[in-house]
């Protein structure tokens, strides 16, 4: 008896933009795009007990340890409410401990724990695996070109943001 793969939401997605609606917007590609790297990473990560909002802020931590809640917040591109419960989520976990430093005891910084230091060699392979799997066929002339175009698109609404109306 031969079955049928099921197809997969990646499946339906590659369909949905070959035979539905190919001319559809570009931000819909580029958001389905997003969606779809997003989900192959969560699947790597949830491997290691880790989620892909931790992820978010844990990659942001091994770059610079020691921010406050707010700064990560802003960095993150995340309300408060939300930056609270995941580090209160990954206080527990043992992967950061939250403490306020001499001379400062307004501020609550953030500080990876030896565990949250030590996941960065195993969590950025798979962030660099999903990054090769996405452009798979593709020739580094390729994958510079779409870099370039999405930066410029990313200047271009920059620009339109800071343009008073």
């Amino acid at each position: 008896m031969v079955t049928k793969p099921i197809p997969t939401d990646t499946d339906h997605l590659l369909r949905h933009w070959r035979e539905a609606v190919p001319n559809d917007r570009l931000a819909h590609l580029i958001r389905d795009v997003g969606r779809a790297q997003m989900r192959a990473l969560s699947e790597r990560l949830q491997a290691h007990g880790v989620s892909f909002g931790h992820w978010t802020f844990l990659r942001i931590l091994w770059i610079q340890d020691g921010l406050t809640q707010r700064e990560l917040s802003a960095l993150a591109g995340v309300m408060e409410p939300t930056t609270f419960a995941a580090v209160k989520a990954m206080e527990s976990m043992g992967l950061i401990e939250r403490r306020q430093l001499e001379g400062n005891r307004k501020n609550m910084h953030v500080f990876l724990t030896r565990s949250g230091q030590v996941l960065q060699r195993k969590l950025v392979p798979l962030a660099e695996e999903v990054n090769q799997v996405s452009v798979r066929g593709m020739n580094d002339a390729e994958v510079n070109q779409v870099r370039e175009a999405l930066l410029q698109m990313i200047e271009n609404l920059a620009a339109d943001a800071a343009s008073p109306n």
